[in-house]
């Protein structure tokens, strides 16, 4: 790695402070831009974390777009956009800013419209790159202009139903897009299915890439391009592949281009300008290799598609002190174990076999593991069907990415009250990754859906304790839990079924007694002390446990004897746990004091860390103290005044 370049010595890359810059180098001096822009790579990602492999495949082809089109006049769509970081050094954002890339006051992971005029539209979830710029295009031609709209999506894009719902629209929609197809193999985990096939078949067949190329060089040779290029893609369709087969894109009315060397600038550069200028809507099919330019991603590309901080040289993570094992670590061995115990529990995930847990149970239990790809909604109504025939799936599913399959929970699981478990990772705050990323939503989507138990455990032993309660249900369970290490309790060795519905009592209170759910109990047990050194106040502390169904009784009897309530969640406020305390109190006409504690009503940006962010919302542990012991001395004053 050339340290001049990340520490900040002038360098071709440090001249860059737009496309025009890029356009201004001299053929030659584009290897050694490629290569400064992979030192700056590998510099920031190994102090900060972020997405690495995606981003160390795409260098050439970023190069490559800004050398041919014009941003922001030209709109580039990213699908997800974590391998825009490429995208980001080219358009003004390097330096400092890019250097605290995913923290505090840097640039995100991800494209972000307020972050720059460069980034026509946000991402963070796969498949909406093709869709969106289909959008755009339309619209251009609505409007009359003439700016070329690019959609850059990765093959793990055309697992998304909605990649391919957005492809069988194309030709009725704009004769004028450009589709560049990354092809590295993988999503995060290795692709899986039919289309991951049918592309390795394209990108490794000689017979075809030939005679494809061949008759693709005879029609190009004319001086007429573009008058011979729609006479090309006539012959093509009308001669139905007589000569040479036509790619399953064709078929959909995109012409093929490629397969093209992800890493060859000339080549790159020679095919968007052909695609440029057609008057049909192109697919160019590039082929890259995800980590290219640090071994160990190139090695290990699962794990370094996002890494966490760690040593350029070995690639080895970054030491961190011995303490709780991960959640999703305590979940999927905890799946293994009663999957080993029970064949009818088989695991499902959503193309993250290592991110969710389920690698455990791919290892040991092969069979009765199953990866869908980037498919969310094809995950749950796989599982509908199974459970219809007497199986007990879990789905292992970040919670923000559940978002997707919102009206398959609803129309194929709860409305039929299947037995399906769904196991929400990532739910709370996200901070590096953005709002995109956040799990601040599910509970408020998840509460007006009936049949359904949803469930927060405080800490990993409470996690595996639902998990064994959920695959005894006989309707659907949802379990959130947070990004990140418990707490560090032991494990039992043989698990309980929790009563539904049933609140855990931590510590009793005769003055505020706070309702906490999941990672807020910690912070909430803490409170309650700090209150009691501090202030002299009895304040008790109630493990929630059940969302749905609340503990109604509890509740009840709280609120007829103790002055203030307090409600404590990782999650926005509205429509969330503290709203279905509210609700209780009401429908049993009790007029009791509740303060809400949570996530305001706005999308939370990216952040260094969790209590960063906090602190920016009003949420630090000392604020939500402040808070509470205001409301309390309010109350107290209310009834004072009242007495006289």
């Amino acid at each position: 790695m050339n340290d001049s370049s990340a520490a900040g010595s002038p360098g071709l890359l440090a001249s860059i402070r737009g496309p025009a810059d890029v356009k201004a180098l001299a053929p030659a001096q584009l290897p050694l831009l490629a290569q400064e822009i992979r030192d700056e790579l590998i510099a920031v990602t190994a102090r900060n974390g972020g997405h690495i492999g995606p981003n160390l495949g795409v260098v050439e082809l970023t190069i490559a777009l800004h050398r041919v089109f014009d941003s922001p006049t030209d709109h580039f769509v990213f699908d997800v956009a974590h391998q825009s970081y490429v995208h980001k050094l080219l358009t003004g954002r390097g330096g400092e800013f890019f250097r605290k890339l995913r923290q505090t006051g840097g640039a995100s992971g991800f494209l972000y419209r307020p972050e720059s005029p460069h980034d026509p539209f946000g991402a963070g979830h796969a498949g909406t790159a093709l869709s969106a710029a289909l959008g755009m295009a339309t619209a251009r031609d609505l409007r009359g202009s003439q700016e070329h709209v690019v959609a850059l999506c990765g093959d793990a894009a055309f697992t998304c139903g909605i990649t391919l719902e957005a492809m069988n629209n194309v030709v009725g929609s704009t004769q004028r897009l450009i589709v560049v197809l990354n092809d590295n193999e993988w999503s995060i985990a290795k692709n899986v299915g039919a289309i991951s096939s049918y592309l390795n078949r394209i990108s490794t067949s000689k017979t075809y890439n030939k005679l494809h190329h061949d008759v693709e060089a005879f029609f190009r040779s004319f001086p007429v391009g573009v008058e011979m290029n729609r006479m090309y893609h006539k012959w093509k369709r009308e001669t139905k592949d007589f000569i040479v087969e036509s790619s399953l894109f064709e078929k959909f009315g995109l012409r093929y281009l490629g397969p093209v060397d992800g890493h060859d600038l000339d080549a790159l550069t020679k095919n968007l300008a052909f695609a440029k200028h057609c008057d049909v809507p192109v697919l160019i099919h590039v082929l890259t290799k995800k980590g290219k330019g640090l071994e160990a991603a190139i090695n290990h590309p699962e794990k370094f598609h996002g890494a966490s901080p760690y040593d350029p040289v070995t690639g080895e993570s970054r030491k961190t002190a011995a303490g709780a094992p991960q959640y999703q670590d305590v979940f999927g061995r905890a799946l293994t174990r009663f999957a080993q115990a029970d064949k009818k529990i088989v695991g499902i995930t959503a193309a993250m076999p290592s991110g969710t847990g389920l690698s455990h149970l791919a290892t040991a239990v092969p069979k009765q593991f199953f990866d869908v790809g980037i498919a969310e909604e094809h995950a749950v109504l796989f599982a509908a069907g199974m459970a219809t025939q007497g199986l007990r799936p879990v789905c292992a599913i970040y919670s923000t990415f559940l978002q997707r399959a919102y009206d398959q929970v609803i129309h194929d699981v709860a409305l039929q009250n299947l037995p399906v478990t769904f196991c929400m990772d990532r739910a709370g705050l996200s901070p590096n990754d953005g709002p995109t990323h956040h799990g601040l939503f599910d509970l408020s989507y998840l509460r007006c859906v009936p049949n359904v138990v949803v469930m927060q455990p405080k800490d990993e032993d409470e996690l595996v304790d639902m998990l064994h309660t959920s695959l005894q249900l006989p309707g659907p369970g949802f379990i959130r839990y947070p990004r990140g290490a418990g707490v560090g309790v032991p494990i039992k060795d043989q698990p309980a079924v929790l009563p539904v519905g049933h609140a855990e009592v931590l510590r009793q209170g005769s003055n505020i007694m706070i309702w906490a759910l999941g990672s807020m109990v910690q912070d909430a047990l803490r409170l309650a002390e700090r209150l009691a050194l501090e202030e002299n106040l009895s304040v008790g502390v109630v493990n929630a446990r059940f969302v749905k169904p609340l503990d109604r009784t509890l509740l009840l009897s709280h609120a007829a004897c103790i002055p203030l309530l307090v409600t404590m969640e990782d999650h926005v406020l509205a429509g969330g746990f503290g709203s279905a305390v509210l609700e209780a109190l009401q429908d049993a006409d009790c007029p009791a004091a509740v303060e809400r504690i949570g996530w305001p009503d706005k999308f939370v940006e990216h952040g260094t860390n969790t209590e960063v962010l906090r602190a920016a919302y009003g949420l630090s542990p000392d604020d939500i103290h402040r808070r509470v012991l205001e409301r309390w001395r309010n109350l107290r004053a209310e009834q004072v005044e009242a007495d006289i």
